[in-house]
């Protein structure tokens, strides 16, 4: 398919281009705002090639999964002719913004129906959604140099040079994190994003932090004075008035100091992550606030001006301590389950989690890991976070299993890929979307993957517990952010304890699939007849392909015609509509005139109706109403395919009266089509009927050449 093509038939798909309002792109998915989200052709869409999945959203917005290859298909939708110059002026990027700016604004005029509860869980993914790059590139770094170190490669009690760089790259993004959240919340917020940036900035300034040392042991106004180069300390209310009080559960001290005879609580603010959020918050109250009563002429001025002064002391006075209280008691409320209770917290966690992403409410649990590694020096949370994702991908590796078994070739892609970058990037959102949630037995053969990964790292934790700062810690745990992959299972404490558990979840997971399946029998018995039948509408199949799924049909269609009223022997297959009769050979499609599907003949038809060439059970009927399957009583399996291509049309102008496991006798109508609109929409109107299982008969002999009837016959058959 060309790009272009692939393009055109996603912006079809969803309406058409005077559909979208706004069009964004994140690390895997197409994201539309749409003006009518009931114009979305939710079946087509899922079956172009390329899209792993499609999901509605709440307040007309709409998301295709792609994977990997997402920002060049965006690109490819954006440069359509119909995309461009349109009145709405949403959808092509400003070249000054990046497409997490742009991504922010478009999520930024969503509407949520489901009131202030999507809209807290919106504001928090699109605070993180932007960054999760360069927090995945800082977190393999930190990968690799502990493989290099466990390795001894290099060592990591000198702190030479070289590893003081690498490690100023991945502790650049970490501690920096304030700020890059504030710039995306502000946003998300419709604020001057570098107005928060500037804000959270402030708090992170050598002024301010050296009011206390490395330690959390205050050296108040004295150090700014000789910062500064200024006597403060002979202003009454400025001297250092800094006291200090421990905090025996983080093992850390309080101190306050007095700041224009105000006291304020002095904090280390990198690497925070809920100070931040806050901050943007009350930024936009006060931001919309001066707006509203500032003239516009002189806004660029005094807006930024006042907002830096209230917000900036709002912030250092009472929201930057309130953050850190509320994250520190919240990461200390699970490390104690952790330490008392790690059964719980290893068992929920990865059960909960795969109920939590495809909602977008997993982003709060990312903002406590980063919690515990700034307050902590490590995180407990990701380790058995690890298990779900790694029995999400070997519910995925099953998949792949099957689909080659099966030969079917679009899941075999789609599984393929999902996988890849899951094991290599630790994305779960291609599996998800693409196979997880399509497949609804899928869960019930994952969730024992996340729940013996669970009770594995949960049983090894305690046993071999982890030593941090020279004191024991059960469970697993990571000291830095990570995204839980291959690549990243170096950056875990007790590396073999952690190896251990995501191979019992991916594995309980994947066989779990491979025994069990994923589909149900219809699923399966539709998927071999579908293949067929695609092979046979698009013509695009090679020849050979079909083979495997028609001959593991039989035995299935044979029992299930038992139950028909008809069991004496077939000898004959009438003509499915009244018309000319001509050969394979003539009907214009490669693969039948193979006989990949079996002997058969074309009519040319001469009239609308579409009957039953023989009697027995419909194994077989397509959406599209342009193919039906046949098995009789004693074992013929015969295929009807209304015109050539006519997949295409997607059910127009074909009206199907009958449904799958339903019994027909010969003559029963199966469909009435509107064959001057298949011509119309350039598609011949040759109607094919085949006997799929021609190999186990003695024989099965075309009448071609001559004018029939409906019912009439066309193919002789002997056993």
């Amino acid at each position: 398919m060309a790009n272009s093509t692939r393009a055109s038939e996603i912006i079809s798909a969803i309406g058409g281009a005077d559909n979208v309002k706004t069009l964004t792109h994140c690390a895997t998915r197409l994201r539309f705002e749409l003006f009518d989200a009931g114009k979305v052709d939710q079946k087509r869409m899922e079956s172009i090639k390329g899209v792993l999945g499609a999901v509605p959203q709440a307040g007309d917005r709409y998301q295709v999964v792609i994977g990997g290859a997402v920002a060049t298909v965006y690109e490819e939708v954006i440069a359509l002719p119909e995309m461009a110059g349109r009145a709405q002026g949403t959808v092509e990027a400003d070249e000054s913004m990046s497409n997490a700016d742009v991504k922010a604004e478009a999520h930024a005029k969503g509407k949520s129906k489901n009131g202030w509860v999507n809209s807290f869980f919106e504001y928090l993914a699109d605070s993180f959604r932007p960054i999760l790059g360069v927090l995945l590139g800082a977190s393999l770094i930190i990968a690799l140099v502990n493989l290099l170190i466990s390795i001894h490669v290099i060592s990591g009690s000198e702190a030479t040079t070289g590893l003081v760089f690498v490690e100023a790259i991945w502790k650049g993004v970490f501690y920096f994190l304030p700020i890059m959240i504030a710039y995306n919340a502000s946003k998300k917020l419709k604020v001057d994003p570098w107005l928060g940036g500037a804000i959270m900035g402030m708090l992170m300034t050598p002024q301010f932090m050296s009011m206390f040392d490395e330690k959390g042991h205050g050296v108040g106004l004295k150090a700014v004075s000789a910062i500064r180069g200024v006597d403060l300390t002979s202003l009454q209310g400025w001297h250092d008035a800094v006291t200090c009080v421990p905090n025996q559960a983080l093992g850390t001290q309080m101190c306050t100091a007095k700041v224009f005879g105000l006291p304020m609580v002095l904090n280390d603010y990198s690497g925070n992550v809920f100070v931040p959020l806050l901050m943007a918050a009350v930024l936009a109250l006060v931001y919309k606030g001066l707006n509203k009563i500032i003239p516009e002429s002189v806004q660029i001025v005094f807006v930024p001006f006042l907002c830096m002064v209230i917000v900036g002391a709002l912030t250092a006075y009472l929201i930057g301590p309130l953050g850190v209280f509320a994250g520190n008691y919240l990461g200390i409320g699970l490390a104690f389950l952790n330490k008392y209770v790690p059964f719980v917290l290893a068992i929920i966690i990865p059960m909960l989690y795969p109920f939590l992403v495809p909602l977008g409410l997993h982003w709060p649990l990312n903002a406590l890991m980063l919690l515990n590694l700034n307050t902590l020096g490590y995180d407990f949370i990701q380790g058995p976070m690890g298990t779900w994702n790694f029995a999400c991908f070997g519910a995925t590796a099953g998949v792949l299993y099957l689909s080659i078994r099966d030969k079917d070739k679009e899941m075999r892609e789609v599984s393929l890929g999902a996988l890849l970058a899951g094991l290599l990037g630790g994305v779960s959102e291609p599996s998800l979307y693409g196979i997880h949630l399509r497949f609804k037995k899928i869960y019930s053969r994952m969730l024992p993957g996340c729940a013996a990964g669970g009770v594995t790292i949960a049983i090894l934790g305690w046993l071999f517990p982890s030593v941090v700062k020279g004191a024991a810690v059960h469970g697993v745990t990571a000291n830095a952010f990570a995204f839980t992959s291959l690549l990243t299972i170096p950056i875990f404490s007790q590396v073999w304890v952690y190896a251990v558990s995501i191979a019992v979840a991916f594995f309980v997971a994947m066989f779990g699939i491979i025994i069990f399946d994923y589909r149900t029998p219809e699923q399966k018995e539709a998927l071999k007849a579908t293949l067929a039948a695609e092979a046979a509408g698009e013509g695009s199949v090679a020849a050979a392909a079909p083979a495997p799924a028609v001959a593991a049909a039989p035995a299935v269609a044979t029992a299930a015609a038992t139950s028909t009223a008809t069991a004496v022997k077939t000898t004959v297959v009438g003509s499915p509509v009244a018309g000319h009769v001509i050969s394979l050979d003539d009907a214009g499609d490669p693969v039948f005139a193979s006989r990949a599907l079996g002997e058969g003949v074309g009519v040319q038809p001469a009239a609308s109706t579409i009957v039953a060439p023989v009697s027995g059970t419909l194994q077989t009927v397509a959406e599209t109403g342009h193919a039906f399957g046949i098995a009789t009583a004693d074992g013929v399996e015969v295929l009807v395919h209304v015109g050539i291509d006519t997949v295409k049309m997607n059910g127009d102008g074909f009206n199907v009266a009958v449904a799958k496991g339903q019994s027909v006798n010969a003559g029963d109508t199966l469909a009435t089509v509107d064959f001057d609109k298949v011509t119309k929409a350039g598609f011949s109107t040759t109607t094919l009927v085949t006997v799929l299982n021609t190999a186990e008969l003695g024989s099965v002999t075309p009448q071609p050449g001559k004018d029939v009837q409906a019912g009439d016959p066309v193919l002789d058959i002997v056993r």
